[in-house]
């Protein structure tokens, strides 16, 4: 059995740190580039792993050096790797133009558009976690999970759910202007998710848990680069779940770990120990029960 397994895609991103956007048919040159694997569930996985929780993945990579470094990565950390795909078509690649709180991303799924959901595999699971799919993977995924009493957590993104199915979801993430896209308000009772964290600008969350809604407050950073600071979030809430922690405090753990990420260039960056999100835990005062 593992404690957690994740699907979505598995790229490798390039981040430019930029003074200004280049105008038309112009080049600029960077202020700082990073180049690392990248992969919104794929960085979820990363710090489940760090802290020491087993962990399975289900993607697609290429025949290709990058695919290979998706692996021996995952494999490095403990990551089950079974259920990743090697296929021959090019690894994902995403790149990241990044100016201030401004951030322009082109993406080629190549290999993770043959991603393919596995009931078999994702049975080996006490917790599934979705982020970065394509609306019939997450309806196949959450059917499965609420038909075999897994429970399930949808980082959902721009993706589009009947209501049906969102209703069997168990932990919906979404952003603020993701949120307010699909329902024109933060009104959390519009959606119909069992459990529901919406993440706001400039950090916080509002968090609705069954019937009650509350707000847990964000850590003051300067803002680097935001690239996979939802994914760290996810990530705290899926390890606070886990450990029966309330919501309230898997969330602060959430907001712990994004507090982190931004700070560093580079969605994976960040990862630290357990022990160390422990000690900076205490020392902010954030009273989670460790």
């Amino acid at each position: 059995m593992l404690d957690v397994i994740g699907m979505g895609n598995l790229n490798y991103d390039i981040i430019f740190l930029l003074d200004r956007f280049p105008e038309f048919h112009e080049k600029v040159v960077s202020r700082e580039a990073h180049f690392g694997l990248g992969g919104a569930a794929g960085n979820t996985i990363s710090w489940l792993a760090t802290f020491g929780l087993k962990a399975g993945f289900i993607g697609a990579v290429g025949r290709d050096e990058i695919g290979e470094a998706h692996l021996k990565y995952f494999e490095r950390l403990g990551v089950d790797t079974s259920g990743i795909d090697v296929v021959d078509v090019p690894s994902g690649v995403a790149v990241a133009m990044v100016h201030g709180d401004d951030k322009r991303i082109v993406k080629h799924l190549g290999a993770n558009s043959l991603r393919k959901f596995k009931p078999e595999y994702a049975k080996k699971a006490r917790f599934l976690h979705l982020s970065s799919n394509p609306p019939e993977l997450i309806e196949e995924a959450v059917r499965f999970a609420n038909a075999s009493g897994i429970p399930i957590s949808v980082d959902i993104g721009e993706a589009t759910l009947p209501r049906e199915v969102e209703g069997m979801v168990d932990y919906l993430l979404m952003n603020e202007d993701e949120y307010r896209r699909k329902y024109g308000s933060l009104d959390t009772s519009l959606s119909n998710a069992k459990n529901l964290i919406i993440t706001l600008n400039g950090g916080g969350a509002i968090v609705r848990e069954g019937d009650e809604t509350f707000e847990v407050r964000g850590l003051s950073a300067k803002v680097v680069d935001s690239t996979g600071a939802g994914d760290s979030f996810d990530a705290g809430v899926i390890y606070g779940i886990l450990k029966g922690w309330s919501l309230r405090d898997s969330a602060k753990l959430g907001m712990l770990l994004a507090y982190l990420t931004v700070q560093k260039v580079g969605a994976r960056s960040a990862i630290v120990p357990l022990d160390e999100v422990i000690k900076l835990s205490k020392e902010l005062g954030l009273d989670l029960p460790w």
